[in-house]
């Protein structure tokens, strides 16, 4: 069946070895220590953890050393060089074929579910990212963690969970990590042992290999979302208020320039995606990232994405480079996915030039620690200016700072929304607007909190009424519990 693809050598059986961990001696406290009252919380279980049922852990296992065999077999069997012009039912037809072969000759009896997994799992390592492949189809996972080949974490809601997915070995993850980047025109190897890659579906992909990665080969995966979640879509899920979605509103239609600042998984480039859809279909949008996760609705959006430099060092296009280009593209708005170097001075200088209405991201822990960043970003590119100046710069450039959160809960809120003011002095004046007021923590350990005004009013109020958005006092209103 379908011999083209096979060829006729017959292949080895690697050996798999069993690790067990040697358990602690228990420590015995002094009696002084047991009789004394303690302040401290009792200690909870880590969240990262798994507890399969032992029939199907030992049903996965026995699959997983079959699989192993299987593998070596069908690579020793499979014409490679034949699998680019395979159509993919030809290709399950064959490894299916391969697979009942090599099964009938270790005298191997599995029943339908088990025979269609193995199937399916021999085909994610011919043509997928092998024991990946499950968890990039799986839309509840948001980020996949690989901590050398026996642990995969997983995130879902905002929480890590360690899986029962593994790899066979170093070999076969740095393979799968080969397979990745050489897809992109990339390399990692010892001379170079970090790569910045993009999965086919635009997921973020990174990877350290040894010898800078120490226990295995680190991996990072942060999945791209097919369906972006509109305004509508994170009030519902309580990421922040009607109120604030309004006055959002009105800061992006009457072109104030914003910064989304946060943590990593904070949701930064989410509430970017969401706050771009208020910008109107009339007006010419540039997007400029290093991985393109940007998903604007509009009609007239030109999108740009960095090169790192080659295997020689050269060819490399920057951020800054991108925007000085953009710059001559006669935009209306640029949009950077996030600021992190150099390309600042010129973010700024857009901002300030006739591009109002530009929004991008910056990792800041609050919004006054986003404007010290920024501040810092620009030392680093190197231009010689007085602290005064650039604060002076910043204060025209950048209108409003929005907050994103991550929460020991997982939960990620819009914890503020800050505009700047101006100068005082040497100081950039800001005021917050409106902010998450925590109130506690629940049994389970969920926050309990509200989103609340400050009591002052936009200082863009009248900015916001010639535009058509006359907002009403009440929203800027404290809340109470």
């Amino acid at each position: 069946m379908f011999s083209r693809y096979k060829k006729t050598t017959e292949g080895a059986q690697p050996v798999k070895a069993n690790k067990t961990p040697v358990a602690e001696a228990p420590r015995t406290a002094p009696v002084e220590e047991a009789q004394s009252v303690s302040l401290r919380k009792p200690l909870q279980k880590a969240a990262a953890t798994t507890s399969p049922q032992d029939k199907d852990r030992k049903r996965k296992e026995r699959l997983s050393e079959i699989k192993i065999e299987l593998h070596r077999a069908l690579l020793d069997n499979l014409n490679l060089g034949a699998l680019e012009s395979a159509t993919e039912a030809d290709l399950r037809a064959e490894i299916a074929s391969i697979a009942g072969e090599a099964l009938e000759e270790r005298s191997i009896v599995l029943n339908r579910e088990d025979r269609s997994t193995l199937t399916q799992d021999l085909y994610d390592e011919v043509r997928g990212l092998g024991p990946l492949e499950p968890l990039l189809k799986d839309d509840t996972v948001n980020d996949i963690l690989v901590n050398g080949p026996q642990q995969v974490f997983v995130e879902r809601a905002g929480r890590l969970e360690l899986t029962d997915t593994t790899f066979k070995d170093e070999k076969h993850l740095l393979r799968i990590i080969d397979k990745i980047v050489s897809a992109v025109g990339r390399r990692v190897d010892e001379s170079n042992p970090y790569v910045d890659a993009r999965l086919q579906d635009g997921s973020r992909f990174n990877a350290m290999v040894p010898p800078v990665a120490v226990d295995g080969s680190l991996v990072s995966i942060r999945k791209f979302k097919k369906d972006k979640l509109g305004i509508d879509d994170l009030v519902n899920f309580g990421a922040f208020s009607e109120e604030m979605a309004a006055y959002l509103q009105a800061a992006v239609a009457t072109r104030l320039n914003v910064i989304v600042s946060g943590g990593t998984g904070s949701g930064k480039t989410t509430t970017l995606n969401a706050l771009s859809s208020f910008i109107d279909n009339a007006e010419r949008i540039l997007t400029i990232e290093d991985t393109a996760e940007l998903q604007l609705q509009q009609i007239h959006v030109g999108r740009m994405e960095s090169r790192p430099p080659n295997v020689e060092g050269k060819g490399e296009v920057s951020p800054r480079d991108c925007l000085k280009n953009a710059l001559r593209m006669r935009p209306d708005r640029i949009i950077v996915g996030e600021t992190r170097g150099e390309e600042v001075i010129d973010m700024l200088q857009a901002m300030n030039t006739g591009h109002d209405g530009s929004m991008t991201t910056i990792h800041a822990n609050n919004p006054r620690d986003g404007i010290s960043r920024l501040e810092n970003m620009v030392a680093m590119a190197g231009i010689e200016m007085p602290l005064k100046a650039v604060r002076s710069q910043i204060a025209s450039a950048v209108n409003l700072l929005v907050q994103a959160s991550r929460l020991q809960d997982g939960s990620r809120r819009m914890t503020s929304i800050t505009e700047i003011t101006g100068m005082e002095g040497d100081v950039i004046s800001m005021q917050e607007i409106f902010r998450f007021q925590r109130v506690g923590l629940s049994p389970d350990n969920k926050i309990i909190g509200h989103f609340t005004g400050t009591g002052v009013r936009s200082n863009f109020s009248e900015r916001f009424r010639l535009w058509g958005y006359d907002l009403p006092p009440s929203i800027y209103e404290p809340v109470g519990e």
